[in-house]
């Protein structure tokens, strides 16, 4: 998270998660700049390290030995992490365009997206062709050609397009991979052919590693189709450049790079490829606000491979460059180098290199890319620690091109008020609700479009008003995706009590900072609530605003429901089963996240479960019948379910092994990670009656997790749960079980049995 008492003069934005903004981020993370905020796009939270990804393929690697994940870099670095695929640029007004998230602004802009294959001028490749770029979805392309080529009775052809070092390390990794993974006595394996439109395969290096890779793909048995480029694509066939056909099982492509499509479209100058064209120092020839490194860079006057050494190279210079601007210093010069040693592997443990008319091999060379390899990524995998860092951030703010002195100046001394004088201007405040304004409901005779000292909404007769409210500090830095999940959570309560959402208010707080800083995040937190808001059928309808030292946020809802239709927490019968719809686990998980123990990919698990609305549970489940119905939240799921059983005069029996967990959560509690409020929750151990027994058991910590956005717990009849769970899981809640059972009240107040199997 960044640190709430410095003041952000400007945005660094970093779009892509490439080997150049892997550096860029350590860097920072070790000598943090006061005053400038770091923020990573991304579309993916693990980032592939090219140069294992063939042993990772041939199944030497696991998947984190061979990934980075961004996620604990990004807060070694104090970035923000969004995690969004960009369609676009507005350059004009420093705007990064997203996918499902509103745009992101920069004062300075860095891009290293890498490249895909190219095959846009290739009938059919688009189609049917399997690129290898991106990897992620290259490696889930691949694991269903792989099963069906296991599974394969007869022939299997595979075809790989493309003869240079990638296409050539590519086929041999994945032959030894399909090799290795076949029962002994399954037969010879899948054919390979390697299609190349070059004389001859590995143009770009000397005559010895070509004459060294041709005997191992003949010896390997893989058929090498030189001068014979693709020009059309079937589904299940390749036409070659003479004339032949070639038929395939799987097609997968390997050829030259190309830049992302909306590159074109930004107004960025580019070469003639369409890559970004950049100076000497990495900075944008037609925009010095943009920098560019990687594949997805051409640096004007030094044509050079698309390889991942060359971007691992320039990510030192890109790094100092982007700290020099943001400080308005003199850039300094990069010039990449003209020749680099390649480590070209066979698949088998065994690597070739090679470098101008440098040729060596064998098992030993294997072995020392390995430890290359290995201690490239411990860079990025053993992050030190850094306690000084988050002091090193509340410095003097750096002054912006355009800032008013004076403004600055009482700005950065003058003390924050309270009270009434800490809320957010009324300029910044009408900003950001005419950015947010859409159609007003007919139902709301004062809202946000008409705004008086309060909302006036009419409520319908013979309806019952449901009030609810919520608020608690951000968990994460992406305010939009912060504002989403806070009003997911509070509309769950609704959702609970049986009724639909009607209306909100917001109460925001946002950190210090100039003016347009703090009008951007507010904008982003409640377009994030307005988005949940809109899709529940619910208006927001005012708030209130302020500022603090940190991130703050919640929504006061109000819902309808009809009498009849009202469900309470009580109401459980004995013979009942419980259900609960979604896994436990976000507690733990952010308490992990917080202290860098949790793996970008269990985060992502956990935000997308608590992004899924409880609207449609919750309509389910009253549907089957349910008794009672709560949302699990911060009391954790043994809280919830002793006020249920309290109020229903029952005792309850859970069964711990078919409690859903979150991917990781298990993880971090054997670890002794715990949210801050689970040891409030553990006080609830004394309604168990085998405390000894269940204490054992590795889900038992999380019946005290408490959880954000978490799932709906219900009791309904036994004879109709099962119908409930196939409803549940086809309306996409797919960790949706049957947790436990309602039994007669015992002897004691109350009482949960925990089931061990």
């Amino acid at each position: 998270m960044q640190n709430p008492d410095g003041l952000i003069r400007k945005d660094l934005v970093l779009l892509g998660g490439g080997h150049s903004h892997v550096a860029v981020l350590k860097r920072f993370g070790m000598r943090p700049e006061p005053g400038l905020r770091l923020t990573l796009i991304t579309r993916d939270i693990d980032t592939p390290y090219s140069g294992m990804l063939p042993g990772y393929i041939a199944g030497h690697y696991r998947h984190d030995e061979t990934h980075v994940d961004l996620r604990p870099l990004a807060q070694f670095a104090g970035a923000r992490l969004y995690h969004t695929e960009a369609v676009g640029l507005d350059l004009a007004n420093r705007l990064v365009l997203c996918r499902q998230r509103p745009p992101v602004p920069f004062d300075l802009l860095s891009i290293d997206i890498g490249s895909s294959p190219a095959r846009s001028g290739i009938p059919g490749a688009e189609q049917y062709a399997l690129p290898v770029k991106p990897i992620d979805r290259f490696l889930a392309g691949w694991a269903d050609i792989e099963a069906r080529a296991l599974a394969a009775t007869g022939p299997f052809r595979i075809v790989v397009v493309g003869g240079g070092a990638g296409g050539v390390e590519l086929t041999l990794a994945l032959q030894h991979r399909l090799k290795q993974r076949r029962a002994a006595g399954a037969g010879g394996g899948p054919e390979f052919h390697l299609v190349t439109d070059t004389a001859q395969i590995l143009p770009t290096h000397n005559p010895l590693v070509r004459r060294k890779f041709a005997r191992v793909l003949r010896r390997r048995g893989v058929q090498v189709h030189v001068g014979a480029g693709a020009t059309a694509v079937t589904a299940d066939s390749i036409r070659l450049a003479d004339g032949n056909a070639l038929p395939y099982d799987a097609l997968i492509w390997v050829t030259q790079a190309a830049p992302a499509p909306w590159i074109a479209d930004t107004g960025l100058a580019t070469d003639a490829q369409g890559f970004i064209a950049v100076n000497e120092q990495l900075q944008s020839t037609s925009h010095p606000s943009v920098f560019a490194a990687g594949d997805i860079a051409h640096v004007l006057g030094h044509p050079r491979p698309k390889a991942g050494v060359m971007a691992v190279r320039a990510g030192p210079p890109l790094a100092d460059n982007l700290r020099r601007a943001a400080l308005a210093l003199p850039l300094t010069r990069f010039v990449p180098q003209r020749r680099f040693l390649s480590l070209i592997s066979t698949g088998d443990a065994y690597a070739v290199a090679s470098r101008g008319a440098f040729y060596f091999a064998g098992r030993r060379l294997w072995r020392w890319k390995d430890w290359i390899d290995r201690r490239w990524m411990r860079q990025y995998q053993e992050l030190p620690a850094m306690p000084g860092a988050a002091a090193a951030t509340t410095g003097p703010p750096v002054a912006g091109a355009g800032d008013d002195a004076a403004i600055q100046a009482i700005t950065s001394v003058a003390m924050r008020c309270g009270g009434c004088g800490a809320k957010v201007g009324s300029t910044v405040l009408s900003r950001v609700l005419a950015r947010l304004l859409g159609a007003e409901r007919p139902d709301v005779l004062v809202g946000l479009s008409d705004p008086d000292d309060a909302a006036v909404v009419v409520v319908p007769e013979n309806k019952l008003m449901v009030h609810t409210v919520d608020f608690f500090r951000a968990f994460v830095d992406d305010a939009f995706l912060f504002g989403r999940i806070a009003a997911n959570h509070a509309l769950s309560d609704v959702y609970a009590m049986g009724a639909e959402a009607q209306s909100a208010l917001a109460l925001a707080v946002v950190p210090y900072g100039v003016e347009e800083k703090v009008e951007q995040q507010l904008y982003e937190l409640l377009a994030g609530a307005q988005e949940e808001l809109t899709a529940a059928d619910a208006v927001l309808v005012g708030g209130h605003s302020s500022e603090g030292a940190e991130l703050s946020f919640g929504l006061s809802v109000n819902g309808l429901v009809d009498r009849d239709k009202l469900m309470r927490k009580g109401g459980m019968q004995a013979g009942d089963v419980l259900i609960l719809t979604k896994p436990l686990g976000t507690g733990t998980l952010f308490a992990a996240d917080m202290r860098g123990l949790a793996k970008g990919r269990w985060i992502d698990g956990a935000l997308a479960m608590m992004l899924q609305s409880n609207r449609v549970a919750a309509d389910c489940l009253r549907e089957h019948g349910a008794h009672a119905l709560t949302d699990v939240t911060g009391f954790g799921l043994l809280g919830h379910l002793a006020e249920m059983i309290r109020a229903s005069n029952v005792d309850a029996e859970i069964d711990l092994p078919a409690l859903p967990v979150l991917d990781g959560a298990a993880e971090t509690v054997a670890r002794g990670v715990f949210s801050s409020l689970a040891p409030e929750n553990l006080r609830l151990r004394r309604a168990i009656r085998n405390v000894d027994a269940a204490a054992r058991h590795p889900n038992y910590p999380l019946l005290f997790d408490p959880q954000t956005s978490g799932g709906l717990l219900a009791a309904l009849p036994r004879e109709r749960a099962p119908a409930c769970i196939q409803a549940l899981n086809t309306l996409g809640y797919l960790e949706a079980r049957i947790v436990g059972d309602i039994v007669p009240r015992g002897a004691q107040q109350e009482s949960i049995q925990l089931r061990l199997g």
